[in-house]
């Protein structure tokens, strides 16, 4: 199935707290509706309603992608991706990091996904995101794709692929980017290098030795 936004939020919110809060899991409606909308570790950043968290259990429940839980109070909810979708553990990790965080690279996959699982190295992470890449159509086809390298990046990013076909062409540079003339561009450079100059120079303050160049 083709997910929409709210509901591949929904989804990697429940894959994500099932690891980070295990003591609190399965969610609650409203447990899962504050994690859709929390403003860390999301982009983009939304501000979905009960109702349409509801409407999109409703439709990952009836895929097989999630699953209600009795007992207690009130109605509890739990992910059900990884047999749902039929993958390994990490690959299933990484696929809930890009619904959660948008595009990013292997590197910042493997950072990102500390908390879930620790991947042994970058390497790693390639080779499980290379795997989603060639999915064979018998399994359902590619879950993931490879954008081409933005401007001044130095690594390609990847984007997941359940919501949809995504522009492998698409080059668009990654949140914070410098974006607009040159001009600008240096502008932020020179601010940038100033920065770490500051930041090199209380280093040595602390650490009591010399700044780069003196003696």
């Amino acid at each position: 199935m083709t997910l929409t936004p709210i509901e591949a939020r929904v989804l990697g919110t429940l894959m994500e707290k099932a690891r980070t809060v295990p003591d609190s899991y399965p969610l609650t409606l409203n447990s899962l509706l504050l994690g859709c909308n929390q403003k860390t570790s999301r982009e983009p950043l939304m501000e979905v309603d009960e109702a349409e968290v509801a409407s999109a259990l409703d439709t990952l429940i009836t895929a097989g992608l999630a699953r209600s839980v009795s007992g207690g109070r009130s109605a509890r909810y739990e992910h059900n991706f990884q047999r749902g979708i039929g993958v390994f553990e990490q690959a299933a990790v990484l696929l809930g990091l890009l619904m959660l965080r948008g595009p990013q690279t292997a590197g910042e996959l493997r950072l990102n996904t500390e908390r879930w699982y620790k991947f042994a190295d970058i390497s790693s992470v390639e080779g499980f995101l290379e795997e989603l890449q060639d999915r064979s159509d018998e399994k359902g086809g590619p879950l993931v794709i490879k954008l081409a390298r933005a401007p001044g990046a130095r690594e390609q990013r990847w984007a997941h692929l359940l919501c949809g076909p995504v522009d492998s062409s698409h080059s668009a540079e990654p949140p914070g980017a410098a974006g607009g003339s040159s001009a600008e561009r240096l502008a932020r450079l020179e601010t940038e290098v100033a920065r770490l100059h500051e930041a090199v120079a209380k280093l040595c303050l602390e650490l009591g030795v010399s700044p780069p160049g003196q003696a």
